[in-house]
């Protein structure tokens, strides 16, 4: 998983199903909790119909919170006991209970019930039944709205630590790559025309930098989770005394938020998350896309290893960049996350509203595709194997040259424009020839892919060093 520090869980998905129909009834441990086992059912006669129940339910999603749900749950506790609401004994029997639960989730033998909506209502419903009297004293000061905004923002730091460490080694695959093929000439491409040539170490490093930038604004998406909700309550804040500053201090946040009503009801840091997700999918799509074009019969300057293709079922002669591709195809899903958070949050009224329910959906899928696309893509990247022969074949073109014609022409005193009018006039005519060799090409342009990835591989050492402090680990016992 990728907030290891807090939750050893097998991952994603695992397999916590609810209680079924036919088990027994809650016992009594757990009555007083509210008459239909929810955190808000006391206003209510009788239960959400049950198809609307399971309708309404967020547990098989939110799931995934529940590391992040228990880390508050304890830093709200002991924000609880320091103003006095909570003696020292109901702290202790809550830290117990969530150290438990927290035990139960990660060996799967958390006994989920109909009546847990999400994973917020499982939580406390199960420490009210460790822990009945301090169970109930939990939610004390605190709405599921700020509650469920706190658990996001506490995975959405967890997992731009995740999504920096996948990106720093990608670029580190990249910046080996253009080390290794520093010198090794290439025809670079414009409109898919031979245009100019660059070197392969080059061409590589044009990749490393837009995954750098989406470095940047996975850090700039911390930067705007890392603000400490708790205390907003539904929308108004409390009339009691709560300790937001202990709390935020506890799990590590930098500030707090300023206005009750925005802090329930923004997502724009899971918006920045997501966007910056998308941006890493259209950026490894576009790798994806020159692998496969490198990858082809007409261009050949990568030969597939066969750890990194595929076959066909019926031509026995395939060898086909599967992997490229699917990365190039799976960036369709991070830009449908995107759409799908931006039109959930479009028009929605203040404060909060249950179409809030639908953020994690984007927000989940956006990071999980991510992650799995960067390894891909590294794997992919680590095992390019590049055809000198075909390269070279490719760079026997005297038209790549043309614009080193015109510039030496330059040099000698003529001017840029007469000087392209010449070279021009000569490539019409099939009589240009190039000045030069690809070597001297590439020489001359100074590119110093050395230089560049040697900067870029130090660059790498500080986004490690960045994912591994961030955020600060929060612990568990007391």
């Amino acid at each position: 998983m990728p907030w290891g520090v807090w939750w050893a869980s097998s991952g994603p998905g695992t397999a916590l199903e609810p209680r079924p129909r036919d088990a027994p009834a809650p016992g009594p441990e757990e009555a007083h909790l509210t008459p239909h086992g929810k955190l808000y059912s006391g206003r209510f006669g009788e239960g959400l119909l049950p198809e609307l129940e399971r309708f309404a339910s967020s547990l098989d999603v939110d799931i995934e919170l529940a590391p992040f749900d228990i880390l508050g749950s304890l830093a709200h506790a002991r924000g609880l006991h320091t103003v006095g609401l909570l003696s020292k004994g109901q702290l202790r029997a809550i830290e117990k209970g969530l150290g438990q639960i927290s035990e139960e989730l990660d060996s799967g033998r958390f006994a989920f019930q109909e009546t847990d909506e999400d994973i917020h209502t499982a939580v406390e419903r199960r420490l009210t039944e460790l822990a009945p009297d301090a169970g109930a004293r939990l939610h004390t000061g605190r709405s599921r709205n700020d509650q469920v905004s706190l658990d996001l923002r506490l995975y959405c730091r967890a997992v731009c630590a995740a999504l920096t460490g996948g990106l720093a080694e990608l670029v580190e695959a990249v910046a080996v790559q253009a080390l290794r093929h520093a010198d090794l000439a290439m025809p670079g491409y414009t409109h898919l025309q031979r245009a100019q040539p660059v070197t392969v170490g080059h061409h590589l490093l044009a990749h490393a930098e837009p995954l750098l930038r989406d470095a940047d604004r996975v850090r700039s998406a911390y930067a705007a989770a890392d603000r400490m909700p708790l205390g907003s309550g539904a929308l108004a804040g409390s009339t009691l005394p709560l300790a937001r500053e202990l709390v935020a201090e506890e799990l590590g946040f930098s500030s707090l938020t300023e206005n009750s009503i925005d802090a329930v009801s923004d997502r724009d840091f899971a918006l920045d998350l997501v966007y910056a997700c998308a941006s890493i999918g259209i950026h490894l799509s576009r790798l994806g896309e020159d692998v496969v074009l490198w990858a082809s019969s007409e261009f050949g300057f990568v030969r597939l290893s066969d750890r990194i293709a595929t076959g066909s079922s019926l031509m026995p002669q395939k060898k086909n960049p599967d992997i490229a591709e699917l990365i190039r195809g799976r960036s369709g899903r991070a830009i449908g996350s995107l759409m799908a958070l931006a039109t959930v949050l479009k028009g929605l009224p203040l404060a909060y509203d249950r179409d809030l329910q639908e953020d994690k959906v984007a927000v989940f899928a956006a990071v999980d595709n991510a992650l799995d696309c960067l390894e891909a893509a590294r794997l992919m990247v680590e095992n390019l194997e590049f055809d000198a022969t075909r390269l070279a074949e490719g760079l026997d073109d005297d038209g790549l040259y043309a614009t080193d014609s015109a510039e030496k022409l330059v040099t000698e005193g003529v001017s840029f424009r007469e000087a392209h009018r010449r070279v021009a006039q000569q490539v019409r005519e099939s009589s240009h020839r190039a000045p030069w060799g690809p070597a001297r090409s590439v020489e001359l342009r100074r590119l110093d892919v050395r230089a560049r990835a040697r900067a870029v591989r130090r660059r790498v050492v500080g986004m490690r060093r960045w994912a591994e402090t961030h955020p600060p680990p929060v612990a568990i016992s007391g």
